[in-house]
């Protein structure tokens, strides 16, 4: 049972670590759903943990469709994070109508050979899945993160059973919504056996001084709280994957 924590932070990933994750993927803005992070971030987190670091890659925020510019810099941050050893890079690239773009992610995973490649949730962006697999299959890819194109892995439980059944060599991880609280549905009603959870809770600003006419990010997002992993919440999640072993 292989349990993936996805981070944005040096403290989120000891904690991961700490909690029995068995590796992390790591990102810049977690909040909105995960940027490429800084190679600065990444050579801290090496020094701080032990275990498999796979590495986002995504030029920004928003859909999935990239500029030639944005494909040019998914390039050369791949070649940078296979240099840098990263246990497996994360990726994911689509047409306008909606299929994986076979000549991009070549293009990407070319820039780094020696090194695995996952493909994240813009799988679950595309307009057939059972196809996507298959082209994933033909590509290479080694794991496919995926909530079976619903909003949540627990909703989307009956077509990640299919997609599981007909991946072949293609691991299917579920993630999206996992969390300690759901993990025993999803186990009772799949053979799955890896899933990806971020298991983060808010913590508030030591900040003593707050200007409350002032917004920095996104509306909705306060300054004042900090996403970070949660041991406790990671370790009752390994808990739960070991018992059913």
């Amino acid at each position: 049972m292989i349990l993936e924590v996805c981070v944005d932070s040096v403290e989120s990933a000891v904690n991961a670590e700490l909690g029995g994750a068995d590796r992390i993927e790591l990102c810049g803005d977690l909040i909105v759903g995960g940027t490429t992070p800084s190679l600065a971030l990444y050579e801290k987190i090496r020094e701080k943990i032990n275990i498999p670091i796979h590495v986002l890659l995504r030029p920004r925020f928003g859909d999935f469709l990239y500029s030639e510019e944005e494909i040019e810099i998914l390039v050369r941050q791949a070649a940078t994070f296979s240099a840098a050893s990263a246990d497996a890079l994360v990726i994911g690239c689509l047409t306008a109508d909606g299929q994986l773009d076979t000549e991009v992610l070549n293009r990407i995973m070319d820039a780094g050979k020696s090194t695995p490649y996952n493909l994240h949730r813009a799988f679950d962006m595309c307009r057939d899945l059972d196809e996507a697999l298959e082209t994933a299959r033909k590509l290479g890819i080694v794991s496919i993160l995926t909530s079976g194109g619903v909003a949540s892995a627990p909703d989307g439980i009956q077509t990640l059973n299919r997609l599981k059944q007909n991946a072949g060599n293609v691991d299917i991880m579920a993630g999206a919504g996992i969390n300690s609280q759901n993990l025993s549905y999803m186990l009772e009603r799949s053979d799955l056996t890896a899933f990806h959870m971020s298991g983060k809770k808010v913590l508030p600003s030591q900040m003593k001084y707050r200007n409350p006419h002032v917004n920095m990010g996104m509306p909705g997002f306060s300054e004042y709280e900090i996403l970070r992993t949660d041991t406790k919440e990671i370790q009752k999640a390994r808990a739960v994957l070991d018992s059913w072993k």
